[in-house]
């Protein structure tokens, strides 16, 4: 304990929001008694009057000269204030001081990461708060954190962290580019005309500044911005578009189509009558996405989208699981089955992660207690077409080496099916077609193929040319009846032809 005792201590001091008026009279008597002071930075309304006062004082102005990224200098400051401890203690001074801009422990990187040190290394660390920004933005924009707000950091600001519900204040907006980075963000969440808030220097007399224009006009001036600059996103009045664009705001919908004052039909719905539009909808969507249309896409994967936050809706009703243990579970499903990502794993080909794939669900079931099937190919779903059943069997066959060595094999084996087609019988013909299908789909996987999406292509490419000739023939005011395969073919040529034009 004595040795303990001796060591040099580490006092973070708070200089306040503004200039010397806002500066606790305690900080102040320990920025004059400290025999090695260390800033964050000069800029900030104090230090013009610690100079005047004659307080001799190193700043860390040059680590942030020498370093791209805002992460790479808090850390920095952290191990040359690490360094200036152990100097003190082998000189026998009793404490390093280290002053940063308003509150230490509001929006100040470096302190978090002296706090997390300083509990690892044992160090003793005391701090002393002061006003932050926050007590000067409530003040000057007459608001109350009471109804909510959100306090986020511009150098690291995400999407994720926005909610429009809420008054939002951005610090660490140093200058263009940060603010740019930081207009970008937003534009995901707000449109791109809507209100924001840029103050400067509040709290300094003479200088406080507070501009209100439209956040597609944010980084267009780099004068706006300095190291007391703050951005103050309003919060969205209810009813604004951009709550809609939230996932809680779903939930919320669908809860309330499913509540006593809801909607009658979405009432009475339960898992198995929305089955079957779950399958509707996917298939709209499989057909937007065979359309190559962006528009469509966006509508049916919302489509698909409601039928999933219904069925965690019904589940959640009867306490089973809630629409954020489905995330959850999907979440650390992807996480642990990526570890060449987010672990230590590494997979360099698709191959390579297909196979630590199954490997890990192997893991997956064993740890559960679940018993491996008798067969490799039983774990297939039922309700799965033909077609992608098909596929999925020959790849499941091939992953253990049941499979053709060569192309060309594939392909006489397509030949061979077709020969028998032409010789069977009517009784054996379906088997017959079916072997040669299923020879077909083999050959699609072989040559990387999708065996849905390349017939999907093919029957969008009849649906075209049919509809072409259906056109010619209202075109010249006939029917089917008054036409004849010849010149119905010739008309299907046509549309080929401008197709391949086309392209």
């Amino acid at each position: 304990m004595a040795e303990h005792s001796m060591r040099s201590r580490l006092i973070v001091v708070g200089l306040g929001y503004g200039d010397e008026q806002a500066l606790p009279l305690g900080n102040w008597r320990k920025l004059q008694q400290a025999e090695r002071l260390y800033l964050r930075t000069v800029h900030h309304p104090v230090v013009d009057f610690l100079r005047r006062e004659g307080i001799r004082f190193d700043s860390f102005d040059a680590v942030y000269d020498q370093s791209t990224r805002y992460e790479d200098v808090y850390r920095q400051i952290v191990q040359r204030l690490s360094a200036a401890l152990e100097e003190a203690q082998t000189a026998g001074v009793p404490e390093v001081v280290y002053a940063v801009p308003g509150h230490p422990m509001v929006a100040e990187q470096t302190v978090q990461l002296l706090v997390e040190r300083a509990q690892a290394e044992g160090w003793d660390l005391e701090v002393l708060p002061a006003p932050s920004f926050l007590d000067v933005v409530a003040a000057r924009l007459a608001l109350d954190p009471i109804d909510g707000w959100l306090v986020l950091d511009g150098t690291v600001l995400h999407r994720s962290q926005l909610n429009p519900a809420l008054w939002t204040v951005i610090a660490q907006v140093y200058d263009q580019a940060v603010a740019s980075e930081v207009k970008l963000t937003l534009m995901d969440v707000y449109p791109d005309d809507y209100p924001v808030l840029v103050a400067n220097a509040l709290g300094v007399a003479g200088q406080e500044a507070v501009e209100r224009l439209a956040l597609y006009e944010l980084d267009r001036d780099r004068r706006r911005f300095g190291h007391l600059t703050l951005i103050v996103v309003p919060a969205a009045e209810e009813g604004h578009p951009c709550h809609l664009r939230r996932y809680e705001k779903a939930l919320d919908i669908v809860a309330t189509l499913r509540g006593p004052n809801g909607c009658p039909w979405d009432q009475k719905q339960t898992h198995q009558s929305l089955r079957r539009y779950l399958v509707e909808e996917t298939a709209e969507l499989l057909e937007a996405i065979d359309a190559e249309d962006p528009d469509g896409m966006q509508e049916e994967l919302g489509d698909v989208l409601l039928q999933i936050l219904l069925h965690a809706q019904i589940a959640s009703e009867t306490g089973y699981f809630h629409m954020d243990d489905v995330i959850g579970q999907l979440n650390e499903k992807l996480i642990r089955r990526h570890p060449h990502v987010f672990g230590r794993g590494t997979a360099s080909t698709a191959e390579e992660v297909a196979a630590n794939w199954e490997q890990i669900k192997q893991r997956e079931r064993e740890e559960k207690g679940v018993s491996p099937p008798a067969s490799r190919l039983s774990a297939m779903p039922p309700s799965l077409s033909a077609l992608l059943t098909a596929e999925r069997l020959q790849q499941m066959a091939a992953e253990v080496g049941f499979d053709w060595p060569h192309a060309a094999d594939v392909f006489a084996k397509v030949r061979e099916e077709l020969a028998e087609v032409e010789q069977a019988s009517a009784a054996e013909r379906a088997g017959e077609l079916g072997d040669l299908l299923f020879a077909v789909v083999n050959l699609c996987r072989v040559y990387g193929v999708d065996p849905e999406a390349a017939l999907a292509q093919a029957n969008q490419k009849f649906r075209r040319r049919f509809q072409y000739v259906e056109e010619r023939l209202r075109e010249q005011g006939r029917t089917f009846d008054e036409t004849d395969l010849a010149e119905m073919d010739a008309w299907w040529e046509e549309a080929k032809r401008r197709e391949r034009d086309r392209t």
